[in-house]
């Protein structure tokens, strides 16, 4: 089952910037957040909306995004690169 809320950090790694980046986000209410006691979540369909919603994003079917896996840090990395026109 896919995550319904994430925490800032997942959030940072997702649109690859910095946690302090999504603290200021959420700190002018540009992404909304949700409290469970103390902690801060964020819903992951905010996120996809907020994306979709930045200029830019409109062709964001012209590029492709494949994933690589870095070993030497045992992280995942999703970089796009733009399709040739046509495809």
């Amino acid at each position: 089952m896919e995550k319904l809320l994430l925490t800032a950090e997942e959030v940072a790694q997702a649109l690859g910037i910095g946690r302090t980046k999504v603290f200021e986000l959420l700190a002018h209410n540009t992404l909304p957040r949700v409290r469970i006691g103390r902690s801060v979540r964020i819903p992951a369909d905010a996120v996809r909306s907020w994306v979709a919603s930045q200029p830019g994003t409109e062709d964001s079917d012209a590029y492709t995004c494949t994933e690589t896996r870095d070993e030497r840090v045992s992280t995942t990395r999703k970089p796009c690169t733009r399709k040739p026109a046509g495809e």
